[in-house]
């Protein structure tokens, strides 16, 4: 994963899903942000266009590509984040949730260091149906949906602003993939992802549905479906 966050087409997808929805924050000039499992650090090279961006990671390596990227960066993790109540205007926290055995906690955690009316920006695996090889891989514990997603965020302290899915024009061929594994007479070991299924070349054009569906999310539109669910929070006062 830290190898292929630089130029895997879902990675560079991701940050311009992400990307779309910071543009529409309108955050003040200077504004505090975090990124909650910043891995290697591309997140925080964006987050550094919209105010002073920190890092948390657990993995002393994912800290150490981070720094040499030149970022402030922790070592911590949810749920338990060494700062002070409301200390960042906005958090953001990918594909982070899944991996946690208490993520009711961790959004909690995330409303404590977030100011009143602070954005929260959060993506998550979509629907245990599509649960496969690759979240065996990525130590996943579970896959989400909006009907999921949304009330454990509002019990823990945030307003749902918007909340739609991404990744879905590869929806149909991408759960097609994922049920024949399943009737495979040889099923896909354990440790492989589904970032070792895309050949390099192929990056540009599987990037491609990503940056379509980035400009529709960036004009407020939102999608019905996909293989990501993105949640933009607010801390209530």
């Amino acid at each position: 994963m830290l190898a292929a966050a630089e130029v895997h087409w879902w990675y560079r997808g991701r940050r311009r899903i992400v990307r779309a929805e910071l543009e529409r924050l309108d955050l003040p000039e200077g504004a505090r942000l975090l990124d909650v499992g910043c891995a290697s650090g591309q997140m925080l090279d964006l987050l550094s266009e919209f105010g002073s961006a920190t890092g948390v990671d657990p993995d002393e390596e994912s800290i150490e590509l981070a720094r040499l990227h030149g970022h402030e960066v922790l070592a911590a993790g949810l749920p338990a984040l060494p700062f002070a109540d409301g200390t960042f205007a906005a958090c953001t926290c990918l594909d982070v949730l899944e991996h946690l055995p208490d993520d009711a906690a961790a959004l909690t955690e995330l409303a404590r260091v977030t100011r009143p009316s602070g954005a929260l920006l959060v993506t998550v695996p979509a629907y245990e149906a599509l649960w496969s090889a690759h979240d065996d891989a990525n130590e996943h514990l579970r896959r989400y949906r909006a009907g999921t997603l949304k009330p454990q965020a509002q019990r823990a302290g945030w307003r749902v602003e918007r909340m739609t899915y991404f990744n879905t024009l590869l929806l149909p061929a991408a759960a097609a993939v994922r049920l024949a594994e399943r009737f495979r007479h040889r099923p896909r070991a354990r440790e492989v992802s589904d970032l070792h299924l895309s050949p390099p070349g192929l990056n540009g054009a599987l990037e491609l549905p990503l940056r379509i569906e980035a400009a529709l999310l960036r004009s407020g539109g939102r999608l019905p479906a996909g293989l990501s669910l993105l949640a933009l929070l607010r801390r209530r006062d």
